[in-house]
């Protein structure tokens, strides 16, 4: 993949960056939505810190997709995380997370199907587990390339067997101030909500995911239980799952909510479809120099176009 010499113009000014970090932690959310991102202010991304040293000893070295990238490290993958149930500060996500209790934990699935049923983490367990090495691309503007562990959202689904009026699939986050600190911010309409159309949570690509690099998901990646969709904003990957919905209408998503005009329930990653304040035909990875190239629909074009044949795209982001 050929890399783009960053531009001094790309680049957010440290007085600019550090002033928006501050108008946020003072709550200036009152101010609009207008200064929000659904991944934070787009910024230079700095080298993730090691804020939590349980490294798994027996991490692989040579994982890479299918362009041949390299996986991020796991220091990269567990310390930089947008998570706002805990703060919006990507390098506090670790520590505020640290101790997020994960078991018991149950994910009730129901709506419109034959078969509604709650599963445990014992009972997902069934599904198998799979390596999937996607990239996970910020509407921010960065990158990751990621080991997930996980399996196929439509072996659950297929389940619980939907009724043909079921048309979008539901997802919602977990609801606990007391161990989410960042639920306390009542601006959010808690908890995190996304949904996606049937014929796109029934994608193979769509996973379920329950690890990385072959060891239980990390609390601040979204454990025990999240969603990884690897050709849409990392936004639409839901974290910490409680509850998954089959409906007829298309369901209320939180950054749609926030902000309806900066933020598309469909959020493809398309590098001709700039956010109305930066552009998106280019994408920092995480632990690279410059920047390079926004594949559309992160690279996986060729596997899922054909969910948007006679689209406009422009329109429908």
């Amino acid at each position: 993949m050929k890399l783009e010499k960053i531009r001094p113009s790309e680049i957010t000014p440290e007085h600019v960056y550090l002033s928006r970090r501050r108008v946020l932690r003072i709550g200036a959310l009152a101010l609009g939505t207008a200064a929000l991102s659904a991944c934070g202010l787009p910024s230079p991304s700095p080298e993730p810190t090691q804020t939590n040293p349980r490294v798994p000893k027996d991490l692989p070295t040579d994982k890479r997709d299918e362009f041949g990238d390299p996986a991020n490290r796991w220091e990269e993958i567990t310390n930089y995380n947008n998570f706002y149930e805990f703060t919006m500060d990507k390098q506090e996500v670790a520590r505020l997370a640290q101790n997020f209790k994960t078991s018991p934990w149950t994910v009730t699935v129901g709506g419109l199907v034959n078969r509604p049923r709650t599963y445990d983490l014992d009972d997902l367990r069934k599904f198998g587990e799979e390596e999937r090495i996607y990239r996970l691309r910020c509407v921010e503007g960065w990158s990751m390339v990621i080991p997930w562990l996980g399996f196929p959202l439509h072996k659950l689904l297929r389940e619980v067997e939907p009724l043909s009026k079921a048309r979008y699939v539901r997802f919602e986050s977990l609801f606990d101030p007391d161990q989410m600190p960042g639920q306390r911010l009542s601006f959010y309409p808690w908890p995190y909500a996304e949904g996606l159309r049937l014929d796109e949570a029934m994608h193979d690509l769509t996973l379920l995911v329950t690890g990385l690099y072959g060891h239980p998901l990390p609390p601040q990646n979204g454990a025990p239980v999240r969603l990884a969709v690897p050709w849409k904003y990392g936004f639409k990957s839901i974290k910490s799952i409680v509850r998954i919905d089959l409906v007829e209408e298309q369901p209320a998503t939180l950054w749609n909510t926030v902000a309806p005009h900066e933020y598309g329930f469909y959020s493809n990653v398309n590098p001709n479809k700039p956010h109305p304040r930066w552009s998106q035909a280019t994408e920092r990875r995480i632990g690279e120099p410059g920047r390079r190239r926004t594949l559309m629909f992160n690279g996986y074009e060729r596997q899922v176009a054909a969910l948007y044949a006679g689209m406009d795209l422009m329109k429908n982001y």
